[in-house]
Parts: C-alpha cells; structure tokens; sequence
C-alpha cells in the first residue's frame, strides 16, 4: 500500500484464543468483544485507517466487517500465525505494508479503553516527542502496596520499618491497553516499546485486560455497570 498515512491503528485479531475460547467474537456486555475497540477507534477523526491483521476474515464477514476506506483486514501469514509468535513480528509485518507518521497498537481484550483517553495519550506521545523526552508510548498501571517474593522475603520495604502504601516508591506495570510507536522507535528496538518510552498511566476503570475466564467475568461487571450509569445519567434518575 503506497498512501501515507498520518495516523494507523493496529488492531490484530486471531480465531483462536488459548484460555478463554474464541474470546475475540464472543459477546461482551451485549455486544461482540471485538467491536467494542474497534467502534472507540473508528469514532476517533485522529485514526485514518484500522489495519486488522487476522486469520479470523471468514468470521469477521459473518459479523459485517470488511475492508472499507479506513479498514483494512490483512491475511495474517502462515509464517506468524500461532500462540506463540511473538507480536512484534506481527506488528513489523505491518509496519512493512502500510507508510504511516504514526502508529497506534491496541488489543480486542481492551474493550473499556476510551476515546478519550487515547487522545490524551496520543497528545502526551506528540508533545514529548517533540521536544526529545520520548520516541514511543506505552500504557501503565500505577501501584503502591507491599510485593513479596515467593519464599516471603520483602521485595520493595522493610516491614520492620512499616511506611505507608502512599509512601512506597510507586511501580509501574506495562497493562497491554496501548502502544503508541513510529517506523524509526520500532526500527531502533525491533519492539512496539522503544529505546526512550513514555509511560502513560491510563485510568483503572478502562484498563482491564481480558486474559482469562475470571477477567473476563469482572469486566464485563464494570461494562455493565458503566452502562446502568449512564442511562441513570441520560434519564435524570
């Protein structure tokens, strides 16, 4: 593909999934699992185009996707296909098809990550690479509690000197929402994370994870709990 684009959205899809079967296409608080990352960044006029790399198409058809003008479903090759093929081989598969400024990584197991949010990344991502301080993004989540190792030995305090939780140096887990990289970062490192990375912490309540059976119970919980929340706010009860 030889346009250049300002802003693509990788969005890889697979059939098969290893702990909660076919989870991808499953319905999700009243909706297939897919659509709901996919409708968040279709509504963004940032994203020119989702490039859905798959091996899923005739399960797509049946649920009405097709490439359009800003979506474009790529046959994932047989050399990449498989549980445990690593995702950067998948991306830079990608990244060798399409020409684009910026590029945008996100997974179908993120089905509560906003809009609005990944505009704020994106923001963050283009200020601090703009003046040097980064080269990609990734999102994180904040924490702050006692870690201990398996045989009970303290990993980041001292429980003879008991700090607060607030107190502790905070840690930062890599939560799999969202990548945010260009064709030089990827290049420098082979990795959707580059050399310099921005951490981005994204809000709680949209970084859940889908990655097993209990997760997917629980967020589905918060899906349908945002939306008894805003039909209570859209009726005035």
């Amino acid at each position: 593909m030889s346009r250049n684009y300002n802003l693509v959205a990788l969005l890889p899809m697979k059939a098969h999934s290893a702990r909660v079967s076919g989870k991808n296409f499953r319905m999700f608080a009243g909706k297939p699992l897919f659509r709901w990352i996919l409708e968040t960044l279709l509504e963004m006029d940032e994203v020119d185009l989702v490039v859905i790399n798959t091996d899923a198409e005739a399960i797509l058809a049946e649920h009405g996707i097709r490439t359009t003008d800003r979506v474009l479903i790529r046959q994932r090759q047989q050399a990449i296909r498989g549980d445990l093929v690593s995702m950067n081989r998948i991306i830079q598969d990608d990244l060798q098809a399409i020409n684009s400024q910026i590029y945008l990584m996100t997974h179908v197991t993120n089905p509560l990550l906003t809009s609005a949010t990944i505009t704020e990344a994106l923001q963050a991502y283009q200020s601090a690479v703009q003046i040097g301080d980064a080269d990609s993004l990734f999102t994180v989540n904040r924490i702050q509690t006692r870690f201990y190792r398996q045989d009970g030995s303290p990993v980041n305090h001292d429980p003879n000197q008991l700090l607060r939780t607030q107190d502790l140096e905070p840690w930062f887990e890599e939560n799999s929402n969202l990548y945010i990289f260009s064709q030089r970062s990827f290049s420098a490192t082979g990795a959707r994370i580059g050399a310099k990375p921005l951490l981005f912490e994204t809000p709680m309540r949209e970084s859940l994870d889908i990655d097993d059976q209990q997760g997917w119970e629980f967020a589905e919980l918060v899906a349908h709990g945002f939306a008894h929340c805003r039909t209570l706010a859209e009726t005035g009860s």
